[in-house]
């Protein structure tokens, strides 16, 4: 199951946003080493400021195993703020068509169910999510940074990567930025490479005061 947690929601999925942000630390900070604010045990920036759309893939126990993050091409973005090297000399995005995601992380162990190609099962559910939240919001594609691996496992999951630019070395990855397209036709592939019988997508429900 995917949680979608939008900014009028965060106070009733506290718990998730914490998991959330200590799965990103492991990930991104203990696992792959990358050079990130932290704040104790959690890894968040200053890009979570600006009140994104998360989506939170929750395990059979309900704990959070993976999880990205959603955000307007017309506001601040990473690509735009943080990665432009990777833009080869283009503009960034800026459509209320096109969002960027970002902070995409998956943490669950080795014998986790798996879809086609060996890919796990709850990655192929957060890449099914951000297509079902797409299509939602009458999105034409998602824009991300990532790496070189990364765009290996969305090519095989049948979700390739349109390349922007080139690829260049940051830190200890080797980054690249594109789009990726958000249609039925997407979606399918997905549900069926995944094994998905149908929507993965919870949407947000806020609570009503008494």
């Amino acid at each position: 199951m995917i949680q979608l947690i939008t900014q009028p929601c965060y106070g009733d999925f506290t718990n998730l946003l914490i998991e959330m942000h200590q799965l990103r630390f492991r990930v991104f900070k203990t696992r792959m080493e990358w050079d990130v604010h932290i704040s104790g045990e959690l890894e968040i920036d200053e890009f979570d400021s600006l009140h994104p759309a998360y989506l939170t893939q929750i395990s059979e126990e309900g704990g959070v195993q993976g999880t990205v993050r959603l955000l307007p091409t017309l506001g601040p973005t990473m690509l735009r703020e943080v990665f432009p090297v990777l833009l080869a000399n283009q503009p960034a995005p800026s459509s209320p068509h096109i969002w960027e995601s970002s902070r995409f992380a998956t943490d669950v162990p080795p014998d986790a169910p798996k879809g086609q190609h060996g890919i796990a099962r709850a990655t192929y559910e957060l890449f099914a999510g951000m297509v079902e939240f797409g299509l939602s919001r009458r999105l034409t594609d998602i824009v991300t940074v990532t790496d070189v691996r990364m765009e290996r496992i969305l090519r095989r999951a049948g979700w390739p990567l349109r390349r922007i630019g080139n690829v260049h070395d940051i830190g200890k990855t080797s980054a690249v930025c594109g789009y990726l397209e958000t249609s039925i036709e997407v979606l399918i592939r997905l549900r069926t490479a995944g094994g998905l019988n149908g929507p993965v997508l919870w949407a947000p429900v806020m609570s009503t005061a008494a």
